[in-house]
């Protein structure tokens, strides 16, 4: 199952420190790097080539470009139908544009999810209260064959 595999391979990305625009395990990589990274081991190359990007990922224009390139290449689900493997997007603050991703790691009362975070690098944490109002959508990855 590509799920499985997916996050397989983002808990061998633990551990990688922080760095911005980054997406070299081990080495250095950001949320979307460590997107990026997955995706490269599950398909080989990346899905379209990833133009630089600032940290505040257009707030100033109001643009969801971080949503829109998901929805590009990634299956939406429901925001309650949790599964091992999904690719998490995250509000970090109210009408702010999505900017975060993760993948999710554990699901039920114990909740999880990998991602890598400014300062901390690729960690796995607890999908608290906190982080799960931030997600605002849920997508999985699609099938080799789509």
């Amino acid at each position: 199952m590509i799920s499985a595999e997916a996050l397989t391979e983002a808990r061998t990305w633990i551990g990688t420190p922080y760095h911005h625009q980054a997406s070299v395990k081990g080495v250095g990589a950001d949320c979307l790097g460590l997107l990026r990274g997955v995706w490269r081991n599950l398909y080989g190359d990346e899905p379209e080539v990833m133009p630089a990007y600032t940290p505040d990922w257009s707030e100033t224009r109001g643009v969801e470009l971080l949503q829109q390139g998901a929805a590009r290449h990634l299956l939406q689900k429901s925001l309650t139908d949790a599964a091992l493997g999904d690719v998490l997007l995250f509000r970090m603050k109210g009408a702010a544009v999505a900017k975060h991703l993760g993948l999710q790691s554990a699901t039920g009362a114990t909740s999880k999810f990998i991602h890598a975070y400014s300062r901390h690098g690729v960690i796995e944490n607890h999908l608290s209260a906190a982080w799960a109002r931030r997600v605002v959508a849920r997508f999985e990855f699609p099938d080799r064959r789509a």
